[in-house]
């Protein structure tokens, strides 16, 4: 029997890599953010992982849930958005084809649309890539990475997550879940991205329903959370509609979900987002 060991919600905005330039203005400036990475790895590693599994809402997709299978993922990576900011960054990292199609077989036996693909030049997204840099760097454990499909609902994705943790329970493997992505997002106007944007939130209303969220998470008000979730979605910009969180929290039994938050890094927003990363423990 497989078993999920470790659960998260973690950001994967370039300017954590930004801050590891020393000749960057930004150098230093997400260091607790760095760190907490680093420590989820470290309890990654200590609670014996064998798979990470990130719900990545930088892989957007227009038609379905994708997920990729592919028995190695490697290559050099550039943004497409960004590539002042991450350019011919190289990763190498092995796959695990028999939990991504275990995944989709789950959800295709509940009536969801889930493709997983084997092929050789399916690459990486930055959701996946920036939070592996730091968790799983010299390539450690096995990597899944699934897709956020733009067109879908919070019920289709909370079936994805309830499929995620039964083939889960069935593949042997132990796994950390990842929810990679922001939480409000809202980004700043192509005119106001100046040096400042690193730094700056983009509406204050976001800013203030964030710190509400991080404070039910930390009282363990998950039911007053979830029902409040898609508004805060749509209302707040969420970031892939947020359908990383909507599938991590199906995966943790949604209601009957209970564990205790744990904050790893100070709130910070970057390019007018707000980013966090948050440890969920697993028992009561």
């Amino acid at each position: 029997m497989g078993e999920l060991v470790l659960a998260a919600k973690v950001s994967h905005v370039p300017s954590l890599m930004l801050s590891e330039r020393p000749d960057h203005p930004l150098h230093d400036a997400r260091a607790g953010a760095v760190a907490a990475l680093h420590e989820l790895g470290r309890r990654a590693r200590e609670r014996g992982v064998s798979t990470f599994v990130v719900f990545d809402t930088h892989w957007l997709s227009n038609f379905g849930y994708h997920i990729n299978a592919n028995a190695r993922h490697g290559g050099s990576f550039t943004s497409h958005e960004a590539p002042q900011m991450i350019k011919d960054l190289r990763y190498d990292w092995p796959g695990n084809t028999a939990l991504a199609e275990a995944i989709a077989s789950e959800a295709e036996s509940v009536g969801l649309n889930v493709m997983a693909h084997r092929v050789e030049s399916l690459g990486l997204e930055y959701g996946t890539i920036v939070p592996m840099h730091y968790l799983n760097q010299d390539g450690w454990a096995k990597v899944v990475s699934v897709a956020s499909p733009l067109f879908t609902s919070m019920e289709e994705s909370r079936l994805l997550g309830e499929a995620t943790r039964r083939a889960i329970a069935r593949s042997g493997e132990r796994v950390a879940l990842l929810a990679s992505g922001s939480l409000s997002h809202r980004l700043l106007p192509n005119k106001k991205l100046g040096p400042e944007a690193w730094t700056s939130i983009a509406s204050e209303f976001n800013r203030q329903v964030d710190l509400r969220v991080l404070e039910l998470w930390q009282q363990r008000r998950y039911r007053e959370f979830l029902d409040m979730l898609p508004d805060y979605a749509v209302r707040c910009n969420g970031e892939g509609g947020m359908a990383d969180t909507i599938m991590l929290f199906a995966a943790l039994g949604w209601y009957d979900f209970h564990g205790a938050a744990e904050q790893l890094c100070d709130y910070f927003p970057s390019s007018g987002s707000g980013q966090v990363h948050v440890e969920f423990h697993l028992t009561a």
